[in-house]
């Protein structure tokens, strides 16, 4: 059995994990914005590589059903519903809604992740039912990867962290389980940091949505297993 974990989905080649079993994580925010909505009743999740791709995706949808939400700079792009805020994906807002979702970091590491079967969407509010799943396809499939969105095609803090500690609890008492270097290296990140809280407030993205008045978003995403569901995305479609 084998782990592999890579900080950004930059130089994952189309089909490199056709069939393998995928964790996307973009801890802040759009993973945990995804989880969010589709646990507050949004029918699904559309991600899109550009704020143009979604305008072009949304126009293909009933009009009355569909939400644009996405962000530039961390803030919500200009004409949209919605940003890319957890708090925004209220019942209220988001109920029986299908929302296409543009992010800088978050979507284009969806759909890199395209062929990956399944494609499970992870942050800590959803983190034990994420490891328990993500457990259970690496027995089945005998093979895991966990794909971090990072930040500006790079490292970004808090995803390695959270990848870190998905890997520390899914390889708990497994034998002859491999580790790619990155893999290895997100575990020791998990050492550097007493909680889930110190790691996300650390990290560069953190300090940038509080210069932009959205420190909130980063308590937000800190508190774990807020939800019990654990998102797919299949045929462009996360549900």
């Amino acid at each position: 059995m084998k782990i592999d974990a890579f900080f950004t989905p930059h130089g994952l080649a189309p089909g490199d994990l056709a069939g393998r079993g995928v964790v996307v994580i973009d801890a802040l925010r759009a993973t945990t914005t995804v989880i969010t909505a589709l646990a507050n009743g949004a029918k699904a999740v559309i991600p899109a590589a550009t704020s143009e791709e979604a305008v072009r995706l949304a126009s293909n949808l009933e009009k009355d059903g569909v939400l644009l939400a996405g962000e530039r700079r961390s803030l919500r792009i200009e004409g949209f519903a919605l940003g890319n805020s957890p708090r925004e994906m209220t019942p209220a807002a988001v109920a029986g809604k299908t929302i296409v979702l543009a992010t800088t970091n978050g979507t284009p590491a969806l759909l890199a992740a395209q062929g990956g079967d399944p494609v499970l969407v992870g942050a800590p509010a959803n983190f034990k039912a994420l490891a328990e799943r993500a457990r259970a396809v690496l027995v089945e499939r005998g093979d895991l990867v966990i794909v971090c969105a990072g930040r500006e095609k790079q490292f970004a803090l808090e995803d390695a962290y959270t990848a870190g500690r998905l890997i520390k609890l899914v390889k708990k008492g497994l034998r002859r389980l491999g580790l790619n270097d990155a893999a290895h290296a997100a575990l020791g990140v998990v050492d550097q940091f007493a909680n889930w809280e110190e790691a996300l407030a650390g990290a560069e993205a953190a300090r940038q949505l509080a210069d932009a008045d959205l420190a909130e978003d980063v308590s937000f995403a800190a508190k774990a297993d807020r939800f019990g569901l654990v998102p797919a995305y299949a045929n462009r479609r996360i549900t």
